[in-house]
């Protein structure tokens, strides 16, 4: 029966071993995939070469409704059905601090080219939907006050 017990031990230190290099795995992931947006200068620079209107509008939303729903939710507020199940939770597309605080070229370049867990649309939106979109994701907010 000895020979036994060692088996037994060796194969509980190899699982708890295991285990251990497992959650160290998860944790590096996590910590890398879930850094601040690094969007380059030239991009959040880049103007929107769509001008608001009721049509780019509707078509904004009915992009955001087929792709963005599950995540940001119908009204922005980051509480779509998925949302809960991703870290970090999605932006809410209502707060106005935040929304305030970024350019248009850089809600393009998240779209465009999204991070873990939000997906890249480079190449499932043309150009010309992901600044729709851009419009649509700016009409949650209120704008800021214009300053005299």
């Amino acid at each position: 029966m000895p020979a036994n017990s060692g088996n037994a031990a060796l194969v509980r230190k190899l699982f708890l071993t295991l285990i251990f290099v497992t959650l160290c795995v998860v944790a590096v992931f996590a910590y890398f995939e879930n850094k601040p947006w690094k969007v380059p200068e030239e991009a959040k620079l880049r103007p929107n070469p769509i001008q608001p209107s009721a049509s780019a509008l509707a078509a904004g939303r009915a992009i955001y409704m087929d792709k963005c729903t599950q995540c940001h939710g119908q009204t922005g507020k980051g509480d779509g059905p998925d949302a809960a199940s991703y870290y970090p939770s999605p932006t809410s597309l209502v707060d106005a601090n935040h929304m305030n605080s970024v350019m248009d070229g850089e809600i393009f370049y998240q779209i465009s080219e999204g991070r873990k867990p939000m997906p890249a649309f480079k190449r499932k939106l043309s150009e010309e939907q992901r600044w729709q979109l851009v419009l649509y994701v700016r009409s949650f907010a209120p704008a800021a006050p214009a300053s005299h």
